[in-house]
């Protein structure tokens, strides 16, 4: 299964974005979006590398809200030991 990954956009650089979500920063591909108006704070959905659509901050949010609820279960689940 995949799943996109929520990011903000905290710079752009021609199809470049660079993307932040919960401290992890990377730089996604925004050609798949170069006819999306984009600008620096605006969401989106991170794949493979690709920017590949535009979203709310609410539907951002919501999103990162049900892959806590996911993560904390998996722990739970199968707690890691050190």
């Amino acid at each position: 299964m995949c799943l996109g990954i929520p990011m903000q956009i905290r710079a752009i650089d021609g199809l470049v974005a660079r993307c932040e979500a919960k401290g992890v920063v990377r730089d996604l591909s925004l050609l798949m979006l170069e006819h999306e108006s984009l600008a620096v704070g605006d969401f989106v959905v991170a794949h493979l590398g690709h920017a590949t659509e535009k979203i709310t901050p609410e539907r951002a949010a919501e999103a990162w809200a049900l892959y806590d609820e996911i993560l904390a279960a998996e722990v739970q689940i199968s707690p890691r030991h050190p």
